[in-house]
This record gives C-alpha cells, structure tokens and sequence, in this order.
C-alpha cells in the first residue's frame, strides 16, 4: 500500500472552452468538471485507477465535497478536521491544449492539525511501504516541516518520496539528518537544489544528470527527473537510465509530473527493476498529458510500446 500526503488539497474546478480565452471578455465553458485535487491526492488517484490500494492523509473536514470525490474515485481518505472547507483551484483549458491555472494559496494549519497528519501518516503506512509527500504547503507552515516528516518516517522504516518545489524542497534536501528515498523534481526544481541554469538542464541531458547525480551521491536515494517533451531520467547509485515519451497530443499537462511519480512507484512496489519503473512513470506522465484538464490517466490510456528506455551514455 501507498500512503500519500497533501497538505494543502482542494477541488480542481475545470473548465473547457470550446475556443481561445480572451483576456478581458466573457467566455462560456463547453464543460465543467469538480475533482479533488492536490498532488498527493492526484498520485493516489492514479494508484487506485491502476487498481492499487491507495491511501490519501489529508487536512478536510467531515462532510466535505473533497472526502466524497476521494471515496468516488477509490481511494481511501483519513482526514484530519480543520474546521474549514478546501479550497476551490481553478483551471480553464483551450482547445489548443494552452492550460491556465488559478490557484487559492490556501489557508493556515494549526500546530495540532500538522502533529495529527504527521501521526496519520504512521497509522496509515507500514514499514518498507512508500509514503509520498507532495504539493505545495499552506502558508505559515514551517517550511523545513518535509524535512522533519521525512525523517521521522524514515526512522519508522517507510521510504519517502518527495515532490514539491522551493523552500520546502531545499529545505528537506539540505537540512533533514536523512534525505528522501525518492525525489521527483523538474528542471526548475532541481536547478533550485544544484544552483544550475533550469534552461541548459532542460536543454542539455547530460549535464541534468550530472546535476542529479550530484544529490545522489549526497544521499539521496534516487532521482526521477521529469523533462517534458523530452522525457525523463531515472538517476540512482547503480546507474542512469533515459526514457522517451510516445508521440501524443498535448491536451493538458496538469497531474501530468504526478501521474509519473505514481507510475513510477507502483512499478517499484510490485519489484520492478529500474529501467522498468522509469518507462511505467513515463508512460503514465505521457497519458495524463493527452487527456483533457486534471483527468487522470487509466491503464487503456497507457501507450508502453511508444516508451524507449536505454542505459544513459554520458559521452554522447
């Protein structure tokens, strides 16, 4: 079993236009869609759509819409009361696949909430499973609070995989006494942590994975570096491996990086070797790319035969 954590959910309100947004006028949406939302809650998402037990900790209250899409979609929420409903973010996509996000940033968890999600986590996972750690965190939260969860979990014997961005990310790779198992990072992401240039790492592959591979030998467990269009790179102690997507239509990129993260573990989780767990987490990412707003991707939206896996030559 899977255990995910999203400190910071909502309701992923979709709207599709049937033609360009105009800046400034009014535009009907064709559709409109309510999803829960939130990175953690998109990964386990994933997880039961692939038919795996999927487990998402999380702040919400009894009663809330956010509980009820979770329990819809299969996975097994526990909340922790916050006394407040979740926050709406809303995503308007173009026919074109152009996506535009507008995100509330959410609001303050008391110290008792985040001593409770912390306790959930341990409830929920077993030793030796995954947990996942992911999203952006409400404002006022501590921003090394990954930080000490990673190392509180690891000290329980769950491996963790983190998947956020700014403070939170640098602060869990550079101050926690024990790094994560697993980081998803982008280019942006893992400039932030190696002091690169996102542009050339996202340009240039060979210098990404010298860039990752650096965090690997400071102790980091493994690295799935997602590139976009350019696929991704597994980087871990025995070695680096490159995966190429499947030609497809960009329709929407959102839970696209998650849908990833997910593919990944349920590969690991059933003991797959790494190439293997590097394709499943690109096939995942690519069909979530091709389905339209935060839809996430089936195993019939799967394409593993477009996926090229090869073992990563540093000379060429």
């Amino acid at each position: 079993m899977i255990v995910t954590l999203t400190a910071n959910p909502s309701i992923d309100r979709t709207m599709a236009l049937g033609r360009p947004l105009e800046r400034g006028g009014v535009v009907s949406a064709a559709s409109v869609t309510d999803e829960p939302g939130g990175k953690g809650v998109n990964v386990a998402r994933v997880l039961s759509l692939a038919g795996a037990a999927a487990t998402a900790v999380l702040p919400a209250d009894a009663g809330d819409p956010l509980l009820a899409g979770l329990s819809a979609a299969g996975v097994q929420p526990v909340p922790v009361p916050v006394g407040r409903a979740a926050r709406v973010n809303i995503t308007i996509t173009e026919p074109d696949g152009t996506t535009t996000k507008v995100n509330d940033a959410g609001r303050p968890l008391p110290a008792k909430v985040l001593d409770a999600l912390g306790d959930r986590l341990l409830e929920a996972s077993l030793p030796g499973g995954w947990v996942v750690l992911a999203g952006s965190l409400p404002p006022g939260v501590p921003e090394d609070w990954y930080a000490v969860l990673t190392e509180r979990l690891q000290s329980a014997g769950r491996r963790v995989a983190v998947d956020t961005s700014g403070r939170p990310l640098t602060e869990t790779v550079r101050r926690s006494g024990r790094r994560p198992d697993l980081l998803k990072p982008n280019a942006d992401e893992l400039a932030s942590l190696t002091g690169d240039d996102p542009a050339q790492l996202e340009g240039d592959v060979r210098r990404a994975e010298q860039a990752a591979r650096r965090l690997v030998s400071e102790g980091v467990g493994a690295i799935l570096l997602t590139l976009g269009a350019s696929g991704a790179l597994l980087v871990t102690a025995e070695g680096t491996w490159q995966a190429t997507p499947p030609r497809i239509r960009v329709r929407s990129t959102v839970g696209a990086g998650d849908s990833s993260l997910a593919g990944y573990l349920l590969a690991e989780d059933r003991g797959a070797d790494a190439p293997t767990c590097l394709s499943e987490a690109v096939a995942f990412g690519a069909a979530a790319a091709s389905l339209p707003g935060s839809t996430m991707p089936r195993e019939s939206d799967l394409d593993r035969d477009g996926v090229v896996v090869s073992a990563f030559d540093a000379a060429r």
